[in-house]
């Protein structure tokens, strides 16, 4: 028994020491993400990371002695630290008073990737439309999530989607007319989406909606992202709101990037949306861990209500935002 302890002891120094190694890896090259797009596809996961750094200095802190625990707990901490210095801040801007809906000027919106693949369409159509919201942006409206489609056109007439591009799924479904639109596909450019100018009662404002490819690898996405901000320039920041998919967290450098580029104030703070459920033909996951799902709003609406949406037949979880001016 005292030899079957200590090759359990042994094992379990060994571990601590191996996902230490990792974290603090994993967390110096998030931190070089600021400098380069490959290693900044790694900082997309940098809850993962600082997870595997908290789990090596437990076991260290319990199992090691001596120097060997001060050495790996010390590995740990790096990696803790570097992915900390990332999310932290994310998580702790969300934290702030929600203004007060003014009557007749506040929008409600579903920002929601329904996936090509939903195993659920009428569930998700049902909720969609249960929210009762002024402006829904969906993305992968195509496949199996075709129903989702078909029962917000019948209950929003004012809509539109990609034109000319297959494969491209975008929809901005609108309680308002809209007074004008356009697909970025009409252009022929290399990015997903659409754009809608929306003749509101209080004044017309414009939504976009978008859907980037995934980080990996780094280049592509972030060339999306600089083709965006400068696709959306022309219009009124102030009252300009931009949705989607984007692939992207906010404790990656790429979106730093690009809020900064938009010139918009990102309303989704560090709120999970992916994976949901049964995200793959082989995979399932209790609950999202990556906020990849965003709304961006200018500095004229202010944040009533940021909420997210219940597992659908969707590897997403709906984003539903709240806004007033």
């Amino acid at each position: 028994m005292p030899l079957i302890l200590h090759l359990a002891n042994l094992f379990l120094r060994g571990t601590a020491l191996m996902l230490s190694l990792v974290a603090a890896a994993a967390g110096l090259a998030c931190l070089g993400g600021a400098f380069s797009v490959q290693l900044d596809a790694l900082t997309h996961v940098a809850p993962v990371w600082l997870a595997v750094g908290l789990a090596g200095m437990a076991l260290a802190a319990i199992f090691a002695r001596d120097a060997e625990r001060r050495a790996v707990m010390s590995l740990a901490a790096v990696g803790v630290l570097s992915t900390g210095l990332l999310i932290v801040p994310e998580v702790l801007s969300g934290l702030h008073a929600p203004a007060k809906p003014v009557p007749g000027a506040t929008v409600k919106l579903v920002q929601f990737n329904v996936w090509g693949e939903n195993n659920n369409p009428k569930a998700t159509a049902d909720w969609i439309l249960s929210q009762n919201a002024d402006v829904v942006m969906i993305e992968e409206g195509g496949g199996t999530a075709f129903p989702v489609v078909r029962a917000l056109a019948k209950a929003y007439p004012n809509h539109l989607t990609c034109r000319d591009r297959q494969g491209c799924d975008t929809w901005i479904f609108s309680r308002w007319p809209l007074r004008a639109h356009r697909s970025f596909t009409e252009d022929k450019l290399p990015l997903f989406g659409a754009w809608a100018t929306l003749d509101h009662p209080k004044g017309p404002f414009t939504v976009a909606a978008t859907h980037f490819i995934w980080p990996f690898p780094g280049g592509p996405q972030q060339a999306q992202s600089r083709l965006l901000a400068k696709t959306l320039s022309p219009f009124p920041k102030d009252t300009l709101i931009v949705t989607g998919d984007f692939n992207s967290t906010p404790w990656s450098w790429s979106l730093r990037r690009q809020d900064k580029a938009l010139g918009l104030k990102r309303r989704t703070r560090a709120l999970a949306s992916w994976p949901s459920g049964e995200f793959s033909r082989i995979a399932s996951a209790p609950f999202p861990i990556l906020p990849i799902d965003h709304v961006y709003a200018g500095k004229a609406w202010k944040t009533v209500k940021v909420e997210r949406g219940p597992k659908l037949g969707s590897d997403h979880r709906a984003v539903v935002v709240t806004l007033t001016r």
